[in-house]
């Protein structure tokens, strides 16, 4: 695989941050003395100091709101090891494409929530620890980088958001957070290798200083991959899905009081792929710095600002000649944000939320055009931009008894400047120049929604929700090609904005025990989609709408060592077609299936000891937006067993696909492109 330029690394914001790790890792050992020194005036006692590494507590609104949790056991314990397998256990999470984190291009990992799929770009808002992980270029999330065995927890809420960066959960928002150091244990690591030599390993470093605590966590997976292409569709040319990727985090937690603490955190990754051919080479790298401040009590707040940046190469092989036709050696990006949330005191059962964030994105495409036949370049091409999203929010929540009524505000000023599009010729000389007007505008958008706790073990709830998302530098100004379809840009694309209402019920009939049904009604209006506009041509453009309705049903059941994790949904999408979309109208969008369903059944009789077994299935789906190629249905059986031998130390044993189900991930005019065949991981797992 092939190195391509260096991505611009935040050095200051970097070196600030690991020197603050050291500082606040210090005061850590000092704050008993602190604390002995701020004794309480009434009872004569020291005030105890807690650091969790967590932000606020969610709100007590938050069940009106479509939610699903997934604890740490269920997160570690995936077959593939990866945080989109996770993911899945959530029915309605699809990725652009059926394709891993290991076999798909990277550009290709926009994720979504109710199976409202997009054109590769996340509807869905992805937060690490708080922070967007979204790529600011392209809007994809990079997967590789985000380890499960490194997180504590994750939510996943559906439905439009409203609160912090509420602008990008157009779908829904999936809230990822880190593990603290008693969850990861001072020591920890693991190494599994498949039957085809490719390997996994991890550690982590977590010591607790004083109250707070620093992980130090690395993960390396590597393999010769799997053969994408089917057997009957193969060439010399034809190459396995290989993969290189490798991500490094530092992280500490520090009190700066009794009820204020300080998170800092630095995260590096680069994944290397090749995709279908040789020489069909990709790579993505970052460098993504944050810090957090919290604050709990009467008057709590929650700041954090960060710093990302990221890189994206990517070469291109003609499917007949197979000899590159398109290199796109540099694709730098910066995203750069923050926000701050205040909560006053409650007061007569209101409980307000106040708060501005604020994102930057900006980024260039440097491509090369290169001839099939002659090898020599034809064209370079060079695009970019500045996306930008200023908004304020408000949100109360209001108890009255058993009723919960929750109603928040945002209003967004987004900005689309500097944008542009140059081609030169081989010698240098412009034969296009396009320079794009710049364009900002004010949005309101809303949410609001009660549940009703009619007992212990019954709640019903409903919300209503409008949201927006902008469109990426990707979108804007970059075309592309998936041979022999050409895809052009469309730098006059509006906001996406999404109108929705919901009601469920949420059943706890027993300890344990947790039953929801929704229903859900959405409409995602100026819908972004790859629109056919010719014979293997097609442009990003805004549908009138995408209208989708669907249930969705979850299930969380634990009963001794015994656990079901369940989740099922089926959405009737359809495209509101008009005008130059006339063509479209009834249709399913691309990439969304109807039904989607998982359930993984756990048995686990002691710590460090535990059996699972996941089914999953994915409906029907459409490769384009005329329907025209079809992605079939596939239903896979994984599994995980992880037995203690002694001690600390326990064999890992995992089987992905176990009855080789045939995946279709792509279907081009009968050009086929597989997901995971049968694996089987084994390994060792170590820590104390």
């Amino acid at each position: 695989m092939r190195k391509h330029a260096q991505a611009r690394i935040p050095t200051v914001a970097a070196v600030a941050l690991i020197a603050a790790l050291t500082p606040a890792a210090a005061f850590g050992q000092t704050s008993d003395a602190e604390a002995s020194a701020g004794k309480d005036e009434d009872e004569g006692g020291e005030t105890p100091i807690i650091v969790t590494g967590k932000g606020l507590e969610a709100s007590i609104a938050a069940p009106a709101y479509a939610t699903m949790e997934i604890d740490r056991e269920q997160i570690i314990s995936s077959s593939s090891g990866r945080i989109e397998d996770v993911l899945s256990n959530v029915a309605g999470f699809q990725q652009y494409r059926r394709s891993d984190s290991r076999s798909s291009n990277p550009s290709a990992q926009g994720v979504t929530l109710r199976s409202l799929g997009g054109n590769a770009t996340s509807r869905a808002l992805v937060l690490l620890d708080g922070v967007p992980m979204s790529d600011p270029f392209f809007g994809y999330v990079p997967l590789s980088a985000l380890a499960p065995e490194r997180l504590g927890n994750v939510t996943v809420t559906r439905g439009g958001g409203s609160g912090p960066f509420g602008a990008g959960a157009l779908t829904g928002t999936i809230e990822l957070e880190s593990a603290d150091a008693e969850t990861l244990g001072l020591v920890s690591a693991r190494a599994l290798v498949n039957e085809r030599g490719e390997t996994e390993t991890a550690a982590t470093i977590a010591p607790k200083l004083g109250s707070g605590f620093v992980e130090v966590s690395g993960r390396w997976d590597r393999g010769k991959g799997f053969y994408t292409t089917p057997k009957d569709q193969r060439v010399d040319a034809s190459a396995r899905a290989a993969y290189d990727s490798w991500s490094a985090g530092v992280r500490g937690v520090a009190p700066i009081s009794s009820d204020m603490e300080l998170q800092a955190k630095v995260l590096v990754w680069r994944d290397d792929r090749t995709l279908r051919f040789d020489g069909a080479d990709s790579t993505t790298e970052g460098q993504d710095a944050s810090l957090r401040l919290v604050k709990r009590g009467d008057w709590s707040f929650d700041a954090i600002a960060y710093v990302q940046a990221r890189n994206f190469s990517n070469v291109v092989i003609s499917s007949s000649r197979f000899t590159p036709v398109l290199d796109q050696y540099n694709t730098p990006s910066t995203g750069v944000g923050g926000k701050f949330e205040l909560r006053p005191p409650e007061m007569a059962g209101h409980q307000l939320r106040l708060g501005v964030d604020y994102r930057s994105a900006s980024g260039t495409m440097n491509e090369n055009a290169i001839s099939a036949f002659s090898g020599l370049i034809t064209a370079r091409r060079k695009a970019g931009g500045r996306n930008e999203d200023l908004g304020f929010f408000a949100e109360d929540d209001y108890t009255l008894g058993a009723l919960v009524l929750t109603g928040g505000v945002r209003a967004d000023r987004t900005a689309i400047t500097g944008g542009y599009y140059t081609a030169r010729n081989p010698d240098g000389t412009i034969d296009t120049s396009t320079q794009y007007d710049d364009r900002s505008d004010w949005t309101v958008t809303w949410r609001g929604g009660a549940v009703f706790n009619v007992s212990e073990a019954l709640a019903v709830r409903g919300a209503v929700y409008r949201g927006i998302r902008l469109p990426t530098l990707n979108e804007l100004y970059r075309p592309f090609v998936v041979f022999p379809v050409v895809t052009q840009a469309n730098a006059g694309l509006k906001n996406e904005e999404i109108f929705g209402y919901e009601a469920g019920v949420d059943l706890t009939p027993l300890p344990g025990v947790k039953l929801s049904l929704t229903a859900f009604d959405n409409r995602i209006e100026d819908a972004i989609a790859n629109v056919t506009i010719g014979e293997n041509l097609r442009q990003r453009q805004n549908l009138p709408a995408i209208d989708a309705q669907g249930v969705e049903f979850d299930a969380n059941i634990g009963a001794g060592p015994i656990s079901l994790l369940a989740s099922v949904a089926y959405t009737d999408a359809k495209v509101d077609g008009k005008g130059d979309a006339a063509v479209l109208d009834g249709l399913r969008p691309a990439q969304t299936p109807k039904l989607t369903a998982s359930a993984t059944l756990a048995y686990q009789p002691a710590a460090g000891t535990r059996l699972a077994a996941t089914l999953r299935h994915v409906g029907k789906q459409y490769e384009d937006d005329l329907e025209t190629y079809v992605l079939p249905s596939a239903t896979t059986v994984d599994a995980f067993a992880s037995v203690r031998l002694y001690r600390q130390l326990s064999v890992i044993v995992r089987g992905e696909n176990l009855f080789d189900e045939t995946i279709v991930t792509r279907n081009s005019a009968g050009s086929i492109d597989l997901g995971v065949p049968r694996t089987i991981w084994a390994g060792v797992k170590w820590g104390f």
